[in-house]
């Protein structure tokens, strides 16, 4: 049976990873409008890692006994100066959920949930990959600055993103 205090951190976090999702369609739409079709598609496939990310979290709740409760997810932000600034906030907000899975290993540890620990190193793991990702993207944009050749080719890089292939489900 899932602790009280773990079953609500995991709450938090499904809503967490949900909200997610909502930021990364709003940055996919941020793109769309500024036709930059490669940028949006990234962003897209980013919101359906999200989605994944709290269905498993879903899963594993009630594979323990607890109970889901959904709450309301909050409205993202709609519009960044620039492109560089977009994928700074993804950074942040990577980093954010890092943190959020942190605690959530760390509360595992305070009680001896070791199955709860087991399952959240995929997580640990997973966050790394998208800080790394993030980051990436980020040291390119600001290589290429203001150019709209570089801005443009970024572009076209990123729209070749596969979506993921659903591995640690």
């Amino acid at each position: 049976m899932l602790n009280k205090k773990m079953e609500k951190a995991y709450n938090e976090q499904i809503n967490a990873e949900l909200f997610s999702a909502y930021l990364y369609l709003a940055m996919a739409s941020h793109f769309e409008d500024k036709n930059l079709s490669g940028f949006g598609h990234w962003m897209r496939l980013q919101a359906q890692e999200e989605v994944e990310h709290a269905m498993k979290f879903i899963g594993y709740v009630q594979t323990r006994g607890g109970r889901v409760v959904l709450d309301k997810i909050d409205k993202p932000t709609a519009e960044w100066e620039s492109t560089l600034a977009a994928f700074q906030a993804a950074l942040e907000h990577e980093q954010y959920i890092t943190g959020r899975i942190n605690d959530l290993v760390k509360l595992a540890n305070d009680l001896n949930d070791y199955a709860s620990g087991q399952f959240l190193l995929w997580y640990v793991e997973e966050q790394v990959e998208e800080e790394e990702n993030a980051a990436g993207i980020c040291d390119k944009l600001e290589l290429v600055g203001d150019s709209p050749q570089g801005i443009l080719f970024l572009d076209r890089e990123l729209g070749g993103r596969a979506p993921s292939s659903g591995e640690g489900e």
